[in-house]
């Protein structure tokens, strides 16, 4: 095990290191090695991955075939590490932004259009609306702008689906339907994305 002045040489080397290593994330796993999140994916830089091996708070699954050296050390970059301690998961999804687009799958609660979100309340702040995870969802500029302060009924619009407040299962089966652009093959046989078994 290195003492503290070595992990900080360490550090300070890697961040010499090639600006292409920086590409080379370590996807972290709970102790029950599962994802602590799917969307967005739990991902570390590859310098704090190392710098968790050497504090004792992680174990290696899996490397790339980059290798980083320091004055006396040579490693292979992990790319799947696992925590040795367990993290209990939040028992309540945070009410933000991210999260309600997350919920309602980046699309328009009202006609179905992705992109160009922005969200609503279902019953207008000026008509004693709240701001919820009952009275808010993902709406699309143009039904935004249609449904303006109105109620439902007197928009014309109608609801997808009722917003409710999820929970952070729920939350992890969305994510696990948006897949980041990048998954490097050592990270597949942790993740369970919804696809198709092959037969």
């Amino acid at each position: 095990m290195l003492d503290r002045h070595q992990i900080t040489e360490f550090r300070t080397q890697f961040v010499r290191e090639p600006a292409n290593l920086k590409h080379h994330p370590a996807l972290v796993l709970n102790a029950d090695y599962r994802p602590l999140s799917y969307y967005p994916l739990s991902l570390w830089p590859w310098q704090e991955a190392i710098k968790a091996v050497f504090l004792d708070r992680v174990s290696i699954l899996a490397e790339y075939d980059e290798v980083v050296r320091s004055q006396r050390h040579a490693f292979r970059i992990p790319s799947v590490v696992v925590l040795k301690d367990y993290v209990r998961p939040q028992k309540r999804v945070a009410f933000t932004r991210f999260n309600l687009f997350l919920r309602d799958e980046f699309c328009c609660q009202y006609c179905g259009a992705k992109g160009d979100l922005t969200f609503d309340h279902v019953v207008p702040r000026s008509r004693g609306g709240v701001t919820s995870w009952e009275n808010v969802v993902a709406a699309c500029s143009p039904c935004n702008l249609r449904k303006a302060n109105r109620s439902l009924r007197h928009s014309g619009l109608h609801l997808r689906r009722r917003p409710r407040q999820p929970s952070p299962e729920e939350m992890h089966a969305v994510g696990r339907r948006f897949p980041p652009n990048h998954l490097h093959e050592s990270w597949m046989d942790f993740l369970y994305w919804d696809a198709e078994l092959e037969s």
